[in-house]
């Protein structure tokens, strides 16, 4: 017997996109030929954040190299990256006049260093063309490559991310070919090796999750140096992906805001709507603040 499909709640009904900003940015993607993870994951926050002139660059090409059963980016034979790819991205962050840059990027298993040279001359090539925005990395797990997340962070990225996702248990349902302890351990080299360098995660919720995995989640990022926190609320992009198994209210993001503040994270994005780069800039400052006090 098929299960039912939930009804999503009014919380989660988004504007259709539109305005300038959001057309500039829409334009400049399909003549620059860059992808955005904001179209290829399906991100609800399109609308809002292009409005509001700004973007998560997706680099490495548009096919991933695993097939996570949440995510909406294709899986498939990626190509070989494009060594003109940093400089075109840089180009497009300055001519665009952003202040703060994500760029996150499939993941590239085929690749021995997970894509991590690309990640570093993207830094590199950014620092040259817009010299006054701050960047914030999103990457993979690298395969537990210490070497290859070294030669990220002597790029010195603003801030490095990388999601969590979700707890343990459901790891082997919506992540396969990842591992839990590889993704705590990427993070907590990080801090070992740049800590100067804030580093950033995300959990999705309404997999089927209980209450306490999840504070466990928390705890164990905190433990890892993770001061940079996103919740959201899991929406499958269709039918194929997992189905979601619970809508998250907004009045229990708000207490999960609080309980993770509680742990030590000096900034915490949590509502249903959330993505791992939603609100960027102001977690940037607010992790800035927080080194200086």
């Amino acid at each position: 017997m098929t299960r039912p499909i939930l009804k999503k709640p009014s919380w989660l009904k988004v504007r259709i996109p539109s305005g300038a900003g959001y057309a500039r940015i829409d334009r400049y993607h399909r003549e620059a030929g860059l992808h955005s993870v904001c179209r290829s994951a399906a991100c609800p926050n399109q609308g809002e954040c292009w409005s509001r002139g700004t973007a998560t660059f997706m680099i490495l090409g548009d096919r991933c190299t695993r097939d996570c059963a949440f995510c909406n980016v294709g899986s498939a034979l990626p190509f070989p990256p494009d060594p003109a790819e940093p400089a075109k991205v840089a180009a497009a962050v300055a001519e665009l006049g952003l202040r703060h840059a994500v760029v996150t990027a499939v993941t590239r298993d085929d690749l021995p260093d997970g894509g991590a040279e690309h990640f570093a001359a993207l830094t590199r090539e950014l620092r040259q063309a817009a010299p006054g925005c701050t960047l914030e990395l999103l990457i993979s797990d690298l395969q537990g490559n210490r070497e290859a997340l070294s030669t990220i962070l002597r790029a010195a990225p603003d801030i490095l991310g990388h999601n969590i996702e979700t707890v343990p248990r459901l790891y082997p349902l919506a992540r396969k070919g990842a591992s839990y302890r590889r993704s705590l351990d990427l993070l907590g080299a990080a801090r070992e090796l740049s800590p100067q360098i804030p580093t950033k995660s995300g959990v999705m919720l309404g997999l089927g999750e209980t209450p306490e995995e999840l504070l466990e989640v928390l705890t164990d990022l905190r433990d890892s140096g993770c001061t940079l926190l996103t919740l959201g609320q899991y929406l499958a992009p269709s039918r194929k992906h997992l189905p979601v198994e619970r809508y998250v209210p907004p009045e229990e993001f708000d207490e999960l805001r609080r309980q993770a503040l509680c742990l030590g994270f000096a900034h915490v994005e949590s509502g249903p709507l959330v993505r791992s780069s939603y609100h960027a800039e102001e977690q940037f400052t607010e992790a800035g603040h927080a080194r200086q006090t």
